[in-house]
């Protein structure tokens, strides 16, 4: 486990593909870490079309860094205050999965646990065919999920929302559906929550970071221990922020 990093979308990024990459190459063990996103940031799929999903103009307007992941999944607004970000970095077979959903499912009662640990009652969401697994309370989405498999080893990444400002949201995301912002907002006040929402209160991020802990630790049956990027893998995680994350080439238009 990796201490609780606060770097901008490239840099995140840049460091989730260099711990999947040395873990194919079995230089580092499986690793489950949580991030912050400063400047807040909008992250987009693999396979998306950004200039559909994001509203690029206001995000530059405002500050907010645009990024490419490697997994898939919709596009997601990581506001720096609002949300605790996790990493899970794990071989399949240590895993015990190789089957999609189920992976997604052992690895998200982690974040399950993590909410009753914060006293809400949360449960697994299948998604479908248009939106990953997640999880959810009373039927709202409180974390959102993605995948990529290279090399016998998974990396899932997800938000753990905390507290949520719809308006700000969906002032960098783009819903093609919608005539309105009030129609945006209406439709996202049904089917997003928060754990300030939830509890009434404010949840610290030490405190949501601790609770993350001990679900994935209840979740997956195992002792975590804190731990730092090898040098391989900061050295790699530089490198491909250089090269490859901060490059319009990549996160605008999906080329390497």
């Amino acid at each position: 486990m990796l201490k609780l990093r606060v770097e901008d979308a490239f840099t995140n990024m840049a460091i989730d593909e260099a711990i999947l990459r040395a873990r194919i190459e079995k230089m580092v063990p499986n690793t489950i870490r949580f991030y912050q996103w400063k400047p807040s940031a909008v992250s987009i799929g693999r396979f998306q079309d950004v200039f559909q999903e994001v509203n690029v103009e206001n995000c530059r307007k405002h500050g907010v860094d645009v990024v490419r992941r490697i997994s898939g999944g919709g596009a997601v607004y990581h506001d720096y205050g609002g949300e605790v970000t996790y990493s899970v970095v794990v071989s399949e077979k240590d895993l015990g999965s190789e089957d999609v959903v189920s992976g997604y499912h052992l690895i998200c009662n982690g974040l399950v646990e993590a909410a009753k640990t914060l006293g809400v009652k949360a449960a697994f969401n299948l998604g479908d065919p248009k939106h990953c697994p997640n999880i959810t309370i009373r039927r709202r989405k409180i974390s959102g999920s993605a995948q990529s498999r290279k090399g016998g080893v998974l990396l899932q990444h997800g938000s753990f929302l905390l507290d949520v400002d719809l308006e700000k949201m969906f002032t960098f995301l783009r819903v093609p559906w919608a005539r309105t912002p009030t129609d945006v907002l209406n439709v996202a006040r049904k089917r997003l929550t928060s754990i300030k929402q939830e509890l009434g209160s404010t949840v610290s991020m030490d405190e949501a970071c601790q609770a993350l802990v001990t679900g994935f630790q209840r979740a997956l049956n195992i002792q975590l221990m804190e731990g730092e990027l090898t040098s391989y893998e900061q050295s790699l995680a530089e490198k491909l922020r250089r090269e490859k994350f901060v490059k319009d080439n990549w996160s605008l238009k999906g080329k390497v």
